[in-house]
């Protein structure tokens, strides 16, 4: 990732097991952090948030019910899928 993208994972766990987690990924535009993709555990399921420069949302679930299972899969997705996050969050953020 360079200058103007993060990534943002937070997670809490009792002994060996996630009990909630966020995975985002963000970009700088126009001075501040946007996000563009966020993993969470907000609704009492684990599910992606894919975020538009508009603020609208698209929920996906993911059908993982481990959450530790869940939580990998988001931190190696957002790993390796930024880029591809990036293109179509600046794609939608120049109409």
């Amino acid at each position: 990732m360079s200058d103007t993208d993060r990534k943002r994972h937070v997670h809490t766990r009792i002994d060996k097991t996630i009990t909630d987690f966020v995975v985002q990924y963000e970009i700088f535009i126009n001075n501040k952090w946007c996000p563009v993709v966020r993993y969470d555990t907000a609704h009492g399921y684990a599910h992606k948030d894919i975020i538009h420069p508009d603020g609208s949302k698209e929920k996906v679930i993911l059908g993982i019910y481990s959450y530790n299972e869940a939580l990998t899969f988001a931190d190696m997705d957002v790993n390796q899928n930024w880029e591809i996050y990036k293109l179509r969050y600046l794609r939608r953020f120049k109409r």
